[in-house]
């Protein structure tokens, strides 16, 4: 085999049979009577809603679903004839958050970390990762800090990783997700090469078909209840399982969405809820991202903040939701917001910022901190002494369809599911000003839609809205306010 990523591989074949998982704790299975046979070298895009089991799929066949202890799996799953957990190296996988996949404080280490795993030669291995880092479009040096790296450029280390490994299955857990439109097309693009030299195995689960429908020669869509509903090539499938995909949830490319256009709204110098004000922001001293930056956020409208990876935004959000000290400048909350408190965010108490700012993080498991679903929407309420927690969190839990995973431990969700949690962790506490960093993130068309809408609800009840995204649908829908965040400035707009 080649000592870099041009090298080809033996393809792996997959095989399931009635298969199926059920995390510890669950009563429902994630996934049950799945029958699915992919031949090797085959490049497979696997589609269904969000919560249909395709991440559990793709973390049984990386063999990291756990033992005994982390669930039960009924039926069979193979890679070459063989359990997962007897053909390791066979496959690499990029999951959906790259900051769980980064170990290693440079980014050249970090590459090269499986590479090590797998016994692979030392003179080997320096190639395989320049050569991976190339691929993937992340020309940095080998010592930069992983910590330093932007989400999406940690999506790219995450794929140059599993490259670097030259697995016979490629698994790709909505590798784009986190990424600008360049970006995109870089990983689809490196992904494509990759396969190409290769001739690796791959399955790749994303809710955005028009990414990767041509890349692929085969579409298989789960239901919900993660049972295959429609499988054939994607053009046909298109067309033929149409209303199919449409009711599944999934991203069928040309379809319209019915959620409205974002409103004219006045731009809100005059008289924002929450201002920031010749901001300088990084996050540490003596690094600057930006400076002097004017930012507005007003009330009862929705402010949408765009702009390529590494450039900021969501350091300047945390920076607005009072998380992060600016490095200069100011942030200032206007008196409705404060309540009686000083203006700068920053000083409140973390009781006090609860009521007031709410903030959804990039990275869901970041926010979590309780062992169910129910007990993670109470955290908030209890540290606010709130004594209506049921009457409160049923609704929140019924509106972003989390209702039948109230007793869910939170990291057993998935990707789509963890998202909208911490969106309602949020909601419970009602604040005046809520902060999304990539809200849409891990959703399928309809929960897509569910939350645009909850988005404008707000709007409508007069709660200010800051969102960071790369979703040119959502900037569409919701850009009230519109801030592109550059190279070093933010442009500022609002909707025509």
């Amino acid at each position: 085999m080649s000592g870099t990523v041009s090298g080809r591989v033996a393809p792996a074949g997959v095989e399931a049979r009635g298969w199926g998982w059920r995390h510890a704790g669950r009563r429902r299975w994630a996934i049950d009577g799945l029958d699915l046979s992919i031949a090797p070298g085959e490049r497979v895009l696997l589609v269904g809603p969000s919560g249909s089991g395709k991440s559990t799929v793709l973390h049984a066949l990386a063999g990291v679903n756990g033992g005994a202890e982390e669930g039960e799996s009924v039926g069979e799953l193979l890679i070459d004839g063989l359990h997962p957990a007897d053909r390791r190296g066979r496959s690499g996988l990029v999951l959906q958050d790259p900051d769980s996949q980064v170990v290693l404080s440079r980014l050249g280490d970090d590459v090269a970390f499986g590479c090590e795993n797998l016994g692979v030669e030392r003179s080997e291995i320096w190639a395989r990762v320049r050569d991976a880092l190339d691929a993937v479009g992340l020309q940095l040096p080998l010592d930069h800090p992983t910590s330093r790296l932007s989400g999406g450029q940690k999506q790219r280390l995450a794929l140059a990783g599993a490259i670097a490994m030259q697995p016979g299955l490629l698994l790709l857990d909505e590798p784009t997700a986190n990424l600008d439109p360049a970006g995109v097309a870089e990983v689809r693009d490196a992904v494509s090469r990759v396969l190409d030299r290769t001739g690796a195995t791959l399955v790749v689960v994303e809710h955005r078909v028009d990414v990767w429908h041509r890349l692929v020669e085969r579409m298989v869509v789960l239901g919900r209840d993660g049972r295959v509903i429609a499988d054939g090539r994607p053009a046909e499938v298109l067309v033929s399982a149409r209303s199919e995909l449409l009711a599944a949830g999934v991203w069928v490319p040309g379809e319209p969405l019915e959620v409205g256009s974002a409103r004219a709204v006045a731009m809100p110098d005059d008289d924002p809820l929450l201002l920031g004000h010749e901001l300088t922001i990084g996050r540490s001293a003596g690094r600057p991202l930006l400076a002097e930056i004017e930012l507005a956020v007003p009330a009862g409208a929705s402010t949408v903040l765009t702009g390529p990876n590494g450039a900021g935004k969501s350091t300047l959000a945390l920076t607005m939701g009072g998380l992060i000290r600016p490095l200069a400048g100011r942030v200032a909350a206007a008196p409705s917001l404060a309540r009686g408190l000083g203006a700068d965010p920053a000083r409140w108490r973390s009781r006090e910022l609860l009521s007031r700012i709410g903030t959804v993080f990039q990275e869901p498991e970041h926010q979590f901190v309780a062992r169910t679903v129910r007990a993670e929407l109470g955290v908030a309420l209890h540290a606010l002494g709130a004594k209506d927690s049921a009457a409160r969190i049923d609704p929140v839990l019924e509106r972003l369809r989390l209702d039948h995973l109230a007793e869910a431990n939170p990291f057993t969700l998935s990707g789509g599911e963890q998202r909208r949690l911490t969106v309602a962790s949020v909601l419970v506490a009602r604040p005046g000003v809520v902060i999304l960093d990539e809200p849409t993130f891990g959703q399928d068309r309809l929960t897509w839609i569910e939350l645009v809408r909850l988005v404008r609800e707000l709007t409508d009840d007069g709660v200010a809205v800051l969102s960071v995204t790369h979703d040119s649908a959502y900037r569409e829908a919701l850009g009230d306010v519109r801030y592109a965040l550059g190279a070093d400035a933010l442009a500022a707009g609002r909707a025509a």
